[in-house]
């Protein structure tokens, strides 16, 4: 890698597939520590991180297993390090504590899932969606998370970069949502130089040791951080906590760090939330897609397009939060939503939850294995306008 430079990150144009392009992504960011443990689709992530990260100073470490590998990039972060952990499937699930623990000890990290067909072993070489439930609610108790949805590998360099940052912003852990198909697509990949990608830097206090509460947001909604083993005495615990960090079982402190740990994502859903949209103006129907669905929704659209229809396009990028703002809108104009997915119907309950009765919410569900014919998406398309 002669073009990597001094930060580690690649420039210029590359063929990569989407797992390789999250490696660049998380370089790119200024991740230091990966963990994992071996699963398709999603090992070439880390094998890839273990190759690049003795090129610009960062460390991987394979562990016995998913649940070891979630609760030691949460150990690397309150050291300092910016870190991921990436799995699929059923190592998904084993990682859901350390994800309900990372919230509630509002840790920054990524975690990368890259969905295959299930439940359980499933199908480990196929794609499928049937995580994005689990994604916001597959851990227990009330908490909020960010979770992105990459349809191609130039986005999943794009929005492994925006996890991080998101990360750190909020103090929250992020989930990059890919699928078997864009983790393993290949297509060019353009990395700007280091200079030119935005990266958000952790918030590292300006108090000193013993003025500093770990958990105290000095009124705002995120609190600083600072490195262990620099002289500060901070205690985090997965039980409810005051803001010095340490146990407090009292309903009204779980209600103040609950609140808090909840409006900081649902009070800046406007900055949080990513969409594109597409050909709104005039549509009676609008198809509501992610991942690589919505790749293949984009040759139906098309199709409907050539028959005269007026269809236009939803993508969501971040999965969770929800964009509520703006499907709401839109139900307010059209017909009908179109949801395909490769699941058996996750987030087009959502679409409906949102849209309320105000228009049709039309599903459009595969198993996974293998993605939609778009003739199975157009054949909605009709049904919805008539």
């Amino acid at each position: 890698m002669s073009n990597a430079q001094s930060s580690g990150t690649l420039t210029g144009s590359h063929y990569l597939d989407g797992d390789h392009a999250c490696s660049e992504g998380a370089i790119a960011a200024g991740c230091r520590f990966a963990s994992g443990y071996p699963i398709t689709p999603s090992t070439e992530v880390v094998e890839r991180l273990s190759q690049r990260f003795p090129q610009c100073g960062g460390r991987f470490q394979q562990f016995e297993d998913e649940l070891a590998a979630s609760i030691a990039l949460q150990g690397a972060a309150w050291g300092g390090a910016k870190a991921i952990t990436v799995t699929s499937g059923p190592g998904f699930s084993l990682m859901m504590e350390h994800i309900g623990l990372a919230a509630i000890t509002e840790t920054p990290c990524v975690f990368v899932n890259v969905q295959r067909a299930g439940p359980s072993t499933g199908l480990p070489t196929q794609p499928a969606q049937g995580d994005m439930m689990q994604a916001r609610f597959g851990s227990h108790g009330d908490y909020r998370l960010i979770t992105l949805c990459p349809n191609s590998p130039q986005e999943s360099f794009d929005l492994t970069v925006e996890a991080f940052n998101m990360s750190e912003e909020y103090r929250v852990p992020v989930i990059v949502m890919l699928d078997e198909v864009v983790g393993h697509m290949t297509e060019k990949v353009v990395i700007p130089p280091a200079d030119q990608i935005k990266v958000t830097e952790r918030r590292w206090t300006r108090k000193k040791p013993g003025e500093y509460k770990p958990f105290d947001a000095n009124g705002a909604l995120v609190p600083d951080m600072v490195k262990a083993g620099d002289g500060y005495r901070i205690h985090v615990t997965g039980l409810t906590h005051d803001d010095r960090g340490y146990p407090n079982m009292t309903v009204p402190a779980h209600e103040k760090m609950q609140l808090r740990l909840q409006d900081k994502i649902l009070k800046n859903v406007d900055s949080i939330v990513r969409y594109e949209a597409s050909d709104l103006a005039g549509a009676e129907v609008v198809v509501v897609s992610y991942g690589i669905t919505s790749r293949i929704a984009q040759k139906s659209i098309q199709m409907a397009k050539d028959a005269g229809l007026k269809v236009g396009s939803f993508r969501l990028i971040t999965a969770w939060p929800f964009p509520e703002k703006q499907i709401a809108e839109l139900s307010r104009k059209v017909k009908a939503f179109v949801v395909p997915e490769l699941n058996l119907g996750q987030m087009v309950l959502e679409v409906e939850r949102v849209a309320a009765g105000r228009c049709r919410t039309i599903a459009v569900p595969h198993v996974g294995g293998t993605v939609h014919d778009p003739e199975q998406i157009f054949k909605k398309i009709q049904e919805a306008v008539r």
